[in-house]
């Protein structure tokens, strides 16, 4: 490979040190390609999380373009995979259902089309559940994505497939997307990083309806912060700037725990989540804990309404033809039939209450610069599971109940930065969630660049694979 090292050290590199070596030509986007496609050959077949990969002659030739070519962005040369929710020309996009198993697109989505123009390699697509519902990343076009730390377990969803590259060293970045923890359940479960970005800061695709809009947003991933701050610059086309935002000299962070007994926590879940706080005491944050600041009931309630509204407009389509319709999952059918139920009173409801909830965010800001959550209620659970039914002595109603401990930032449309905060007594990873004001991207992600760099976790344990 030349002065920058083995094939081993490529693969293991996060993206900004793969861009610095390629810019400096020390390594080329060949030597780059090889280790990539070599690494995802060793461990893509056990965890399941790169799907569609492009043929192998295709990608080298992409390579050896990218060597032959100035570098135009950060990403030059540097292999992604797109999560499979994203349309991409040219290379199947079937969000996770048979009713799209063989479609490829003409043309690319917006996200796509900024990580081309940073130079990315598009090598192929991460693996989600059917159309991003449910934490959980299993479909029939591809199956289950494994948690790289426990193969008899879930990955999470949505950007499962995602989470689990950047944990096996398959990728070094990679986008997501967040409308109900998407980026944030799965980065917990595989010890990396996810980031939920203010509602608008990133473009969304023109096929999403305003309320998806307004709910649902794309977001980066990583094994640092850094990087994460670099691709969301690209994901934001230039809105963000990386390494913007600064950290108050002693940040006062709300401890919210399980929303004052709301939220149903498995064992060890909020032990995990202390510990990480400590971390953050260590640092001279003012860590102190807080009430609820707005009934749980009322934000589930709200964020039930609007979502399934949301999903009965994006895959109505779908429900009004009768065999299309029986190819649907569970979780699409029960939001769906929900959905078109709903009247506009209730609807009207559900927008005035989020309305509420933003005023008692802000007065909740006023005195904290970030209130810490958990990142999920539960462990990893059996990848053979639909879902966790039960937590603890309590029924979960629906097939999301088990992460409603993710609400209280989707239906805000406030930043959330995913942050590992170790192992509990399995082995298993866990997470916390840092939730900042609207527009306090850049402080939140300033707070998480302290953070990684006093704990470090993804590269302190890494899976046995």
């Amino acid at each position: 490979m030349g002065a920058g090292g083995s094939m081993a050290e490529l693969w293991e590199l996060e993206a900004g040190a793969l861009s610095g070596l390629i810019a400096r030509r020390e390594v080329s986007p060949v030597e780059v390609m090889r280790a990539v496609l070599a690494r995802i050959d060793a461990v893509n077949g056990e965890v399941n999380a790169i799907v569609a990969l492009r043929d192998r002659e295709t990608l080298m030739g992409a390579a050896r373009i990218a060597e032959a070519m100035p570098a135009e962005g950060w990403l030059h040369g540097v292999p992604v995979a797109i999560k499979d929710l994203i349309e991409v020309k040219g290379i199947r996009s079937t969000s996770g259902s048979p009713l799209m198993k063989d479609h490829v697109p003409a043309v690319d989505d917006g996200l796509a089309r900024r990580l081309r123009a940073a130079g990315a390699i598009v090598i192929g697509k991460t693996n989600v559940p059917a159309f991003g519902l449910g934490s959980h990343t299993v479909n029939k076009v591809y199956g289950a994505t494994r948690n790289p730390y426990d193969l008899s377990r879930s990955a999470g969803g949505s950007s499962g497939g995602a989470a689990a590259a950047l944990a096996t060293r398959m990728l070094p970045v990679a986008d997501g997307s967040d409308m109900m923890g998407s980026l944030r359940n799965p980065a917990a479960w595989n010890n990396v990083y996810g980031f939920r970005p203010t509602a608008g800061l990133v473009p969304g695709e023109p096929r999403d309806s305003v309320i998806q809009h307004r709910l649902s947003t794309n977001g980066p991933m990583g094994r640092s912060v850094a990087d994460m701050e670099r691709l969301l610059e690209t994901l934001s086309d230039g809105a963000y700037r990386a390494g913007s935002g600064k950290a108050p000299a002693r940040p006062r962070i709300g401890w919210l725990g399980d929303w004052g007994g709301a939220y149903t926590m498995e064992d060890g879940i909020l032990a995990q989540a202390e510990a990480a706080l400590a971390a953050m005491e260590g640092l001279g944050w003012a860590v102190e804990p807080v009430a609820p600041p707005y009934p749980a009931a009322a934000l589930w309630e709200s964020w039930t309404i609007l979502r399934q509204f949301a999903v009965a407009m994006s895959l109505g389509p779908y429900w009004r033809d009768e065999a299309a319709q029986a190819q649907l999952p569970p979780q699409a059918r029960w939001e769906i039939t929900h959905g078109f139920a709903r009247k506009g009173a209730e609807v009207e409801w559900a927008a005035e209450t989020r309305l509420a909830w933003l005023e008692a965010a802000r007065a909740l800001f006023a005195r904290y610069d970030a209130v810490v959550l958990p990142a999920t209620q539960v462990w990893p659970f059996p990848v053979g599971d639909r879902w966790p039914e039960r937590i603890g002595g309590r029924e979960m109603d629906t097939y999301h109940r088990w992460m409603e401990v993710v609400v209280p930032a989707s239906l805000g449309g406030l930043p959330a930065l995913a942050l590992p905060a170790g192992f509990g007594a399995q082995g298993l990873p866990a997470g916390v969630q840092m939730i900042g004001a609207p527009g306090a991207d850049a402080m939140l992600m300033a707070l998480g660049r302290a953070y990684h760099d006093a704990t470090g976790w993804p590269a302190r344990r890494l899976p046995a694979l």
